[in-house]
């Protein structure tokens, strides 16, 4: 059976999208990923020309997906290929474009390849065959989880990337001093340092479910949230729409921590939840304050994640400040698909040099996490 490709999530009810979805990934669901296309955070404008996969019955039910995305750059994906676009360039190979199966701006595990093993496999057999006939220069899916590892490991032409995130593990914790009993002295000590310090600042926290705030407050989120790029001189990905749309649409997935100091609120931490995981996605500030990115992106959010018996915490990419806060090195994965055979054996090559070097900084890494041994 042929494959589709979608220019909008649009083209496919967001009933039968998401009854292909094996969890309750917030990033995955159709109104995630649908508010990203009508805000324009994603277009043809900006890069990011949605190309959903999908392959259909012959009675038009969906049996497989793939949520994909025509780049003309590797901006927003979190696993960085510039170095093998510099190469090609070089080389005089066209590295775009490219077809990325991903979650834009979201350096979030989970399923890709949605679907059951015969019909993804069907869809993968599809998409190889038919990347060179579009003219792309390959297929590459990001931040995969199990089921679509299992797909993808063993199939001719692919090659697995590993990285390294950090995340932490909620076991069974009563509450925030319960979790710093588990640390080391030391770092217990620094822990509640950091949490004294601002609050000596007067700082307050509320908490807010998507429904709770006003397009006033959203106007703050987004004002915190774009700060960040500016103040690096730098655009922000996402526009103030899509901030109210997601609120509409999925707003009891929607956590927002706001500081508060003598009633004025002055920084703040967006993330999403699922049944299981806290998804630390955005923070901003726009004064300067001690502290306040630790206390606001980490400590509030694992409060929350204690008090409300979730068992993960994912903060997002990079930052090896968190080590010391308790969140353990994972390992992420990644798959790529290159038609020229010359970049795919150089690839295969850099990849043989990485991943020891990935597995390597990640038993490193755990030897400073600051539980207590034994």
């Amino acid at each position: 059976m042929p494959i589709e490709t979608l220019n909008s999530l649009h083209d496919v009810s967001a009933q039968s999208w998401d009854a292909l979805l094996p969890e309750a990934n917030p990033f995955l669901r159709h109104a995630f990923l649908t508010s990203l296309e009508d805000s324009g955070s994603v277009s043809a404008r900006n890069g990011w020309q949605p190309a959903h996969q999908i392959l259909r019955s012959p009675s038009g039910d969906l049996l497989a997906a793939l949520p994909a995305y025509g780049k003309r750059h590797s901006y927003g994906e979190y696993v960085f290929d510039m170095a093998w676009a510099d190469a090609c360039q070089r080389a005089g190979i066209a590295y775009y474009p490219k077809l990325l199966g991903a979650v834009p701006f979201s350096p979030v595990g989970g399923p890709r390849l949605l679907g059951d093993a015969e019909a993804v496999g069907q869809l993968l057999e599809a998409l190889e065959t038919g990347i060179g006939q579009a003219g792309l220069s390959g297929l590459h899916i990001n931040f995969t989880d199990p089921a679509s590892d299992a797909a993808l490991d063993g199939r001719d032409g692919w090659l697995q990337r590993l990285g390294c995130q950090y995340h932490w593990f909620n076991r069974d914790y009563r509450d925030f001093a319960d979790f710093l009993d588990a640390l080391a002295s030391r770092k217990r000590k620094q822990m509640r340092k950091e949490r004294e310090q601002v609050a000596g600042q007067g700082i307050d926290f509320d908490w807010f479910e998507g429904r709770e705030l006003s397009e006033a407050q959203w106007d703050f989120v987004y004002a915190c949230y774009a700060n960040t790029y500016y103040v690096r001189g730098r655009d922000p990905y996402l526009s103030r729409e899509f901030f109210s749309l997601l609120a509409a649409r999925m707003p009891e997935a929607i956590r927002v921590v706001m500081a508060r100091q003598g009633g004025r609120p002055v920084a703040m931490a967006f993330s999403l939840v699922d049944g299981e995981t806290f998804y630390g996605r955005y923070w901003g500030c726009l004064d300067d304050f001690d502290r306040l990115h630790f206390e606001t992106c980490f400590y509030q959010g694992l409060d929350y994640a204690i008090a409300h018996g979730l068992r993960r915490f994912d903060a997002g990419a990079q930052g090896e400040h968190k080590l010391i806060r308790g969140f353990e090195p994972v390992i992420t994965r990644s798959w790529h698909y290159l038609l020229h055979p010359g970049l795919r054996n150089a690839v295969a090559d850099f990849l043989r040099q990485e991943s020891p070097a990935v597995l390597a900084y990640v038993q490193e890494a755990r030897a400073v996490l600051p539980y207590r041994q034994g």
